[in-house]
């Protein structure tokens, strides 16, 4: 099967990025492409069609190529849940919990033969498989039980791609040194290097280029300009990197940045938004008066749970919905937001029952089954009758123990277990991942907040965030398109 590897000199050299890109120049000329990452470590997962898990990156890459996201095109998925350990999901499903020093004496043969497999499956329905690795393909002491990197390219016999972020400094050593480290039938898959994040003038690097291609044997194949554009991100540290505020929103939206948050890519439609302000605060700091404050998914409810009321955040809270401020959690955000949350059989960690943030007359139960599966529902609030689209991605079932006072709750949506508002509409929770994607919902909640602030309201008819992506997907692969040679990748 035809390939292309795309690995980095580091982490966050930007293969993600590039692969991405790819996807959408090749699909535009005419293939039909599968992006593949063979183990991804990440806590921004997507549901297929199907109900199996894989990153979400896999997912956009998926979207950008035009195809509709596979298991396959992310075999192994390990979502860390702290204590360095991690769940093991493997082809969508999870099969386990294992600590970092036991993983690959138990999952290595399995898990090389689950990417064999889903490998010779995705030959048979595409022309181009473009793969991404992971962190750097010379770290020499994990080179020897590396399921992403050269062991993939090996395997496919793909010409490969090398990354450099030359934005952090030391470029050129770590292309060397890199290539140094590589043993000789990997270092001979190199075919090109692409240079990310460049800014400056181009012949002042052009001396550097010469120098490099001379040293390697091996083109430069492109030079990537910095670009502005907002990507979905795997690692939560990614949010240190982003601007909280611009300067003409309207509107302040605090998301509580969580230990092991969860499918933060939920908050990327709302900070597509032009008037909203989007703050991710450590659960140490001042809650200060936001306009409303998001508490996310999270891999361990209980954990950071806990850890919001230790560091008085989980109280600033419960102060802030008092004082009528809106609040939304989505998944276990949404747990925290019941009575108790208990894990009777100890799933995350200890077995025990944990007091929430009692902001809704609820229990949750946290169960060994996890409920992966996408959903089209119809929305009760802020708005009647509008589609909703969306996945599920959990561990617990929470009940509704409903008051006779006057705080009565109601379904988000025509599905009772699905989410949850108060009375007084400042309360919100909801299972649902991607929420905010459907255009006329996110505006819907918009404006109940630009009301309250006397602003006026926004047209609700607007496309879903899909459209908007796609627009950036077009956008980055053009732009990338006019610096990128990958003749000697096709040829």
């Amino acid at each position: 099967m035809k390939s292309i590897m795309v690995v980095g000199t580091t982490s966050h050299a930007g293969k993600s990025l590039i692969t991405t890109a790819i996807c959408r120049i090749l699909s535009r000329r005419g293939w039909r492409v599968a992006p593949f990452k063979g183990q991804n470590m990440a806590l921004n997962a997507y549901v297929t069609a199907s109900g199996g898990e894989i990153g979400y990156a896999q997912a956009v890459q998926a979207w950008s190529a035009g195809v509709a996201p596979l298991v396959e095109m992310n075999p192994i998925l390990l979502k860390p849940q702290g204590d360095m350990t991690s769940q093991v999901i493997l082809k969508g499903k999870p099969v386990g919990n294992v600590s970092a020093t036991d993983y690959y004496a138990q999952y290595f043969e399995i898990g090389w033969r689950a990417i064999q497999e889903s490998l010779k499956l995705l030959e048979t329905e595409f022309d181009l498989i473009v793969c991404e690795g992971a962190g750097s393909p010379a770290e020499i002491n994990l080179k020897h039980r590396d399921l992403t990197n050269m062991r993939v390219a090996k395997h496919l016999n793909a010409p490969t791609l090398l990354v450099v972020d030359i934005d952090r400094g030391g470029a050129f050593a770590h292309v060397v040194g890199t290539l140094e480290l590589l043993e000789p039938d990997e270092r001979a898959l190199i075919k090109g290097v692409v240079i990310n994040k460049f800014r400056g003038q181009r012949s002042i690097l052009e001396p550097g280029i010469k120098w490099l291609e001379e040293r390697t044997g091996i083109p430069v194949v492109g030079v990537i300009p910095y670009l502005q554009e907002v990507f979905p991100a795997e690692d939560s540290l990614d949010l240190l990197e982003r601007k909280p505020h611009k300067e003409q929103s309207e509107l302040n939206i605090a998301v509580i940045r969580l230990p092991r948050i969860a499918n933060f890519t939920d908050f990327d439609p709302l900070e597509s938004e032009a008037s909203v302000s989007v703050r991710y605060l450590s659960p140490k700091q001042d809650l200060g008066h936001p306009d409303a404050v998001i508490i996310p998914g999270t891999k361990t409810t209980v954990a950071d749970l806990i850890l919001l009321q230790k560091t008085g955040m989980a109280a600033a809270i419960q102060n802030y919905a008092a004082s009528g401020g809106t609040v939304l959690g989505i998944c276990g955000g949404f747990q925290m937001l019941g009575e108790i949350v208990a894990d009777p059989e100890g799933v995350e960690g200890q077995a025990g029952r944990y007091e929430g943030l009692n902001l809704f007359p609820m229990k949750t139960v946290i169960t060994g089954q996890k409920i992966a599966r996408q959903r089209q529902v119809t929305s009760n609030y802020p708005q009647m009758g509008l589609p909703v689209n969306g996945f599920e991605i959990h561990q617990g079932r929470s009940r509704l123990e409903q008051p006779t006072g006057k705080n009565i709750c109601q379904p988000l949506f025509d599905d009772v277990n699905l989410g949850l508002v108060d009375s007084c509409q400042s309360v919100w929770g909801t299972y649902l991942h991607g929420i905010f994607d459907n255009g006329p919902w996110r505006r819907a909640w918009l404006n109940r907040l630009r009301q309250q602030r006397g602003l006026k309201s926004l047209p609700t008819g607007v496309a879903n965030y899909r459209d908007q992506r796609e627009q950036i997907l077009d956008s980055l692969a053009t732009e990338i398109e006019t610096h990128l040679d990958l003749t000697p990748f096709l040829s």
